[in-house]
């Protein structure tokens, strides 16, 4: 009997062996096939399964590709545009008179034209006039006193230089000079110039009574007349001291002219000393001047605005007030000019600064020309001339020497499709030169007129 429950017990241990050794090993494989071979998922799950870094960096690279063609697009069809000059930048259109900016344009832009120029004023979306490439700009300089002729050879130099346009040049000299300047445009014969002469000793009585200790003397003070001076349907000119010197095509300044709003009959630029803020000495004390004031080496005149608005009883009675605690003028014109605008703000149209770039001993210049790319006027407006301090004075003084070297004669560049007054059937244009004031006796240098 004992011995057959022992049979009964190893029966039962044999089958249970038999039967769950398999199911557990079932059971492991099972589980273990679960683990490695995960059932079927649904489309979203199968979406969110996928590496995400490698959709990521797929999606930026074609992102970036589309951006890169879009850019090559972009300039394919900037190339593909004529190009256009740098004063057809901020102006477009045909031309009507001289352009400027809104009251204030230093800081806002221009290339002048062009661009930008400037800064950042206006859209270069906004298209302006253009100078017509045979419109004559009228240019008026004081040219009398001690070394003036000199100076003033230079300036013209660099002006017919850079020169595009028919020129006029209105030169109010003495006696000297006018031989020396007449000689001069005679010999280069440059064409499409053309040069009249006021004899400075007959404006003398018109500012003589004005104190001045300006090294200029008497002549520093003639810009105040020339609305009388000049003629009288000579609406708007250029006027520039002699120690100038241009970089750029004056036509491009020409242009600011399209820009004076409003009664603006002058265009200026900013001071850029401390002088007229009376801080440069103890007991320092200027004239009245709208903030820094303004430098008049570089002036737009609108001469019939001017005339209208009684520009020479204006002058005089502010002088006139003025002298009674002044007694003198320090900067001749520019002072009367400063004194006049300080009551009359609504005149000027401030141009920017590249415009007259002063390398005075006190001058913070190079503030303008740090902040814009190109300069296009240089004004030596200190007694020591090319020996003013400045850091960057040896850069200045070439570009004044390369003109001062600059044979004239190399200047004779025709203006193709721009007769001159003179023949209008002339192939080579002669030079027009007429003596103004006393008389009017024209003079015609160059090929024989018909």
């Amino acid at each position: 009997m004992l011995v057959m429950c022992r049979g009964r017990r190893k029966f039962l241990a044999a089958l249970l062996a038999i039967v769950f050794i398999p199911t557990i090993t079932w059971l492991y494989l099972s589980v273990g096939s679960f683990q490695v071979k995960p059932l079927p998922l649904s489309p979203l799950e199968v979406q969110l399964s996928t590496p995400v870094a490698g959709a990521g960096e797929q999606q930026a690279l074609e992102l970036r590709v589309r951006t890169v063609e879009e850019e090559n697009r972009a300039l394919r069809r900037e190339l593909s545009r004529p190009p256009r000059s740098p004063s057809a930048h901020l102006l477009n259109g045909r031309y009507h008179g001289n352009q400027n900016r809104t009251h204030s344009e230093e800081g806002t832009g221009d290339n002048e034209g062009q661009k930008t120029a400037a800064v950042g004023n206006s859209s270069d979306c906004v298209r302006q006039p253009v100078v017509d490439k045979c419109e004559t700009i009228h240019v008026a300089i004081v040219c009398a006193g001690y070394n003036a002729s000199r100076d003033v050879v230079t300036l013209v130099k660099s002006v017919l230089f850079h020169r595009r346009n028919p020129l006029h040049f209105h030169f109010i000299t003495d006696s000297i000079a006018q031989q020396i300047l007449s000689s001069l445009f005679q010999s280069w014969m440059v064409p499409a110039v053309r040069v009249d002469f006021y004899d400075a000793d007959e404006l003398k009585s018109e500012v003589s009574w004005i104190p001045n200790k300006h090294y200029s003397g008497i002549y520093g003070l003639m810009k105040l007349v020339l609305t009388k001076t000049l003629p009288s349907n000579l609406h708007r000119v250029i006027v520039l001291d002699t120690d100038i010197t241009f970089a750029t095509d004056i036509a491009e300044l020409w242009a600011v002219f399209h820009k004076f709003k409003g009664q603006q009959v002058l265009g200026l630029v900013e001071n850029q000393s401390d002088w007229y803020l009376g801080n440069l000495w103890k007991n320092h004390r200027p004239w009245p001047a709208l903030g820094r004031g303004f430098n008049t080496g570089v002036i737009l005149l609108l001469l019939d605005r001017l005339r209208k608005l009684k520009w020479e009883q204006m002058w005089r009675l502010t002088a006139e007030r003025e002298l009674m605690s002044m007694l003198s003028t320090s900067l001749a014109d520019q002072d009367i000019f400063n004194a006049v605008i300080k009551q009359n703000p609504f005149l000027v149209h401030q141009l920017q600064c590249f415009w007259n770039v002063q390398l005075s001993d006190h001058t913070r210049s190079e503030k303008c020309y740090k902040d814009v790319s190109d300069l296009k006027v240089i004004h030596w407006n200190s007694p020591k001339k090319l020996r003013v301090k400045n850091k960057h004075v040896e850069f200045f003084r070439n570009l004044y020497l390369t003109f001062l070297e600059y044979d004239g004669n190399l200047l004779r560049r025709e203006l193709f499709g721009c007769p001159s007054e003179a023949d209008h059937n002339s192939e080579n244009v002669g030079l027009n030169v007429s003596l103004s004031g006393c008389s009017s006796l024209p003079l015609y240098v160059g090929p024989a007129m018909n």
